[in-house]
């Protein structure tokens, strides 16, 4: 049995918010317990020229829902990037799993190799299908994942490694 593209990518996409959504409890009660205002940890960045830990769920929420939007042609859900809590950031998490399950993996079947363009603001990256979700999409939800769990490791929640990874 091969692995589809809905395979290697819708199924990471919900297991990770599964865990971002626990650590960010984590987080959330760790800046109450220790007297932290909220806001040092959700507009906490890594270094300056980097995004907050906001713009990185926002990130990671965007590259999830685009998958299924690029590659099975289905309907975009827009989301305003306005999240300035947890509460705000655990709803986007809760509205970007809710699309994603509603994926039928057939609409992604069998567009291994249509093509993919990207917009930025630089101009247009162009990929087949796979080598998008495979080269880009997978490995940028990684990377906005990994480094809002390196925020708030930074700034002294007490997570580890199979907090990111989770337990099951």
């Amino acid at each position: 049995m091969s692995l589809s593209l809905y395979d290697v990518s819708v199924p990471a996409f919900i297991r990770g918010f599964a865990n971002l959504s626990e650590i960010l409890k984590k987080a959330e009660a760790f800046a109450d317990e220790k007297g932290i205002p909220h806001s040092q940890l959700l507009e906490a960045r890594l270094i300056e020229d980097m995004l907050p830990l906001t713009g990185q769920i926002q990130r990671a929420s965007d590259t999830a829902k685009f998958v299924p939007v690029r590659v099975g042609q289905l309907e975009n859900v827009a989301m305003e990037d306005n999240e300035v809590t947890f509460a705000d950031l655990h709803a986007r998490i809760d509205k970007t799993v809710a699309f994603l399950k509603t994926v039928v993996p057939a609409s992604m079947s069998g567009r291994d190799e249509a093509e993919v363009v990207l917009k930025t603001r630089s101009g247009e990256m162009k990929f087949t299908a796979t080598d998008y979700v495979l080269g880009f999409a997978l490995p940028n939800f990684y990377f906005h994942l990994t480094a809002a769990y390196a925020i708030l490791r930074h700034k002294g929640v007490p997570i580890g490694k199979t907090d990111y990874l989770g337990r099951s």
